[in-house]
């Protein structure tokens, strides 16, 4: 079965906003100030998380002769430079990073939550496949607001 180009297009999406997460991650480690070492952790498991979920759909696309997105949105990029400006003026602070994360946490949360709109014209497979990483997004978004409300 063959995946239609809407389905591409949507697995490609999530696969650029699973980029801009890893990157997100990798920022907020970096941006983490002394003591934060447990947060760190957290940050790393989400970001290998996503680059599994890349490893998925990017198999996904390709199974069904698509051609795999390598790349980031524009609206992660703009999202990461928000953190740096952030990041200049103060704001890297440990709540404000856990802000900012689920903040991208947000928007990945939107994404998959469209990919499995009808309109898209997933296989029963890919939707599959879009639930479970849905599901395991979720829960790293409740991680991260309860990190963020405990601050």
């Amino acid at each position: 079965m063959e995946t239609t180009s809407k389905a591409t297009e949507a697995l490609n999406d999530l696969i650029e906003i699973n980029n801009d997460r890893i990157a997100g991650f990798n920022k907020a480690s970096k941006d983490l100030k002394e003591g934060g070492f447990e947060l760190t952790g957290i940050f790393d498991r989400f970001a290998d998380e996503s680059r599994r979920f890349v490893m998925e759909l990017t198999n996904a696309v390709n199974q069904h002769g698509g051609e795999p997105e390598t790349g980031r949105s524009a609206s992660g990029a703009i999202h990461r430079a928000w953190i740096d400006v952030k990041a200049t003026f103060g704001g890297s602070d440990r709540k404000s990073i856990l802000q900012e994360c689920e903040r991208g946490e947000d928007a990945i949360k939107k994404a998959y939550q469209s990919a499995l709109e009808p309109d898209n014209e997933l296989s029963v497979e890919e939707i599959d496949l879009v639930r479970n990483q849905q599901y395991a997004i979720n829960a790293a978004h409740d991680q991260i607001k309860a990190l963020r409300d405990s601050q």
